[in-house]
């Protein structure tokens, strides 16, 4: 007589794959999230200034575009395309063609160059546009990790340069803060700490650089 398997062991088992389901896309989900309510929090922060520069309201609307296009394009993707649309219809042959269309443009891209332009256009003060800047490569990365399904342990080898980059990010505001006419000791010293991390912020991306140029 041969066991079988009860019908409690055949449950168990489906709630142990139904489970290793969720935890293998959790790191997804939550990279997805964070990518929306980054691309969102960006968007508000570069539309705080006076909105009164010509041009400004129409690239303010791009950029809503490219972030609603990022985020269904992220929370979408894992939406399974047929190539078999014949004897669909309408309807569905169309939420096909939707979904094509939403993984086609380079949507972060459009919303990191319009954001940036945004900022140039306004009468930002630095650290306005240094938090903007932190928080516009967060976005992008944070899309990194929901494309790629990868956990910020991913991240662990990029570690110095980011730090380097935040570095320079603080110092740039630092620099655009002090006074043009305060000459002095303190903005020499700015001067001479902002070109030693330029070197060695060159000295961590130029092996990368000749790595995949050798590919």
């Amino acid at each position: 007589m041969t066991d079988q398997p009860s019908l409690a062991d055949a449950g168990a088992d489906n709630a142990r794959a139904s489970q290793s389901r969720i935890g293998s896309r959790l790191p997804v989900l939550t990279a997805t999230a964070a990518s929306i309510l980054l691309g969102a929090a960006c968007t508000a922060w570069s539309a705080i200034p006076d909105q009164g520069t010509t041009g400004a309201a129409f690239l303010l609307f791009l950029i809503i575009v490219c972030v609603v296009g990022s985020a269904l394009r992220l929370s979408l993707g894992w939406i399974p395309l047929s190539e078999e649309t014949y004897l669909m219809g309408a309807p569905l042959r169309a939420w096909l063609s939707f979904l094509r269309f939403i993984r086609v443009p380079p949507w972060e891209e459009g919303a990191a160059i319009t954001i940036i332009w945004l900022e140039l256009l306004h009468r930002s003060r630095p650290w306005h546009t240094a938090v903007l800047g932190a928080a516009l490569i967060a976005y992008l990365i944070a899309v990194h990790l929901a494309e790629t399904g990868s956990t910020p342990a991913a991240l662990r080898p990029q570690v110095p340069a980011l730090a380097v980059g935040a570095c320079l990010l603080a110092l740039g505001a630092g620099a655009g803060m002090l006074h043009p006419a305060a000459a002095g000791a303190g903005s020499a010293l700015l001067r001479v700490v902002a070109a030693v991390a330029v070197i060695v912020a060159a000295g961590l991306v130029l092996p990368y650089v000749s790595t995949r140029s050798r590919r």
